[in-house]
Parts: structure tokens; C-alpha cells; sequence
């Protein structure tokens, strides 16, 4: 098994690191079997706000890539998953945090895209938008084996969130793992 790199502030992270974070799992809760479809069912995970507000003032980009099939179930609407974001981003705002943009795959597993983590369009996506992204000083946070395969294959370090109590650290490769992403936060 690799061997964890010993301490993330050894990455000398700034405000040149942009750090890219899933959704559901890292941000909110998630919803077993089933897709956060309104705001109403949107919950903060416990210590995630504190998290962002901490990490805003540490990475100079914070960018939310979350894959969202239940819009291609039509179980999500288009208006209500934005409104979800925008709400999400208010909140967030209005405790001295930020993220500064949210890209989303809608798509059904057999779709064969290119943006389903772990494929990578979304990060390519975000990178047209903020040309300044630079991969291998980025930071991809996530759940799930797909979020660090999508870390692995642009060379980002890849952190995984892991509060459910069963070991998954032989299962992916990540560079780091934290309960949760004020763990992590705190770690810098």
C-alpha cells in the first residue's frame, strides 16, 4: 500500500492551490437510496460551513464538481438543483466563506460522458473558466473511490472523506483521509 504523505502543510498549499470538493457526503448529507431533490432536504453536514469559511481564506479557488444523476432520472429539476447551489452559496457567503463556482454532471451512469466522476470534464470545465487552475496545485476532496480517481488522473493530491467507520484506505489510493472536511481544514 502507498504510503501516506506525512502532513499536508509539506504541499506548502496557498492562494495559487484551488481545491475542488464533491457535494453530497463532504457539504451535506448524504440521502441513502435516494437524491437531495429541493432545498428543503439540503442539510449541512455539522462542521461543513466552518470548514469552507477556514478553507476560503487558505486556497485561491474553491470549486464544488458533483455528479447529480438524478436529474437524468428526472427525480431532480434543473431549477430546483439550481436553486439548491444558489442557496447553498448564499448561505456559505453570509459566514465569510465562498465557493467560486459549481460544476455538475446530470447524467445517468450508462451515458457514457466524459464529466461522470471519475471522468474528468468538470475539472477541464472549471479550467476553461478560471484559466489560472493549475491540476497538479489542486486539491480534490470527496467520499467516494470515483472523487480520487478524478484526483489521480489530473494529478491533483486527493483527500478522502471517510466518518461511516469502515476502513476504505485499502480500498482507494487517496493521498490523505479525514473524518470530515473541518479535519481536513484544520490540518493546513
Amino acid at each position: 500500500m502507498k504510503e501516506q504523505k506525512p502532513n499536508l502543510k509539506d504541499l506548502n498549499i496557498d492562494e495559487t492551490w484551488t481545491l475542488f470538493l464533491d457535494r453530497d457526503g463532504v457539504i451535506n448529507y448524504k440521502i441513502e437510496d435516494d437524491y437531495v431533490r429541493e432545498w428543503a432536504q439540503f442539510r449541512f453536514l455539522p462542521t461543513a460551513r466552518e470548514a469552507i469559511k477556514r478553507l476560503s481564506n487558505v486556497f485561491g479557488k474553491i470549486i464544488v464538481v458533483t455528479n447529480q444523476r438524478g436529474v437524468a432520472r428526472k427525480l431532480i429539476q434543473g431549477a430546483n438543483l439550481s436553486e439548491i447551489h444558489e442557496r447553498m452559496i448564499g448561505t456559505i457567503m453570509k459566514i465569510g466563506g465562498r465557493i467560486d463556482g459549481i460544476y455538475v454532471c446530470p447524467h445517468d451512469l450508462d451515458a457514457q460522458c466524459k464529466c461522470r466522476k471519475p471522468e474528468v470534464g468538470l475539472a477541464l470545465e472549471a479550467k476553461r473558466d478560471f484559466p489560472s487552475i493549475i491540476f497538479s496545485k489542486s486539491v480534490m476532496v470527496g467520499d467516494n473511490s470515483s472523487d480520487v480517481v478524478f484526483a489521480k488522473t489530473l494529478n491533483m493530491t486527493s483527500v478522502l472523506i471517510k466518518d461511516d467507520g469502515r476502513d476504505r484506505s485499502q480500498e482507494v489510493m487517496a493521498d490523505f483521509i479525514f473524518k470530515d472536511l473541518l479535519e481536513f481544514a484544520s490540518s493546513l
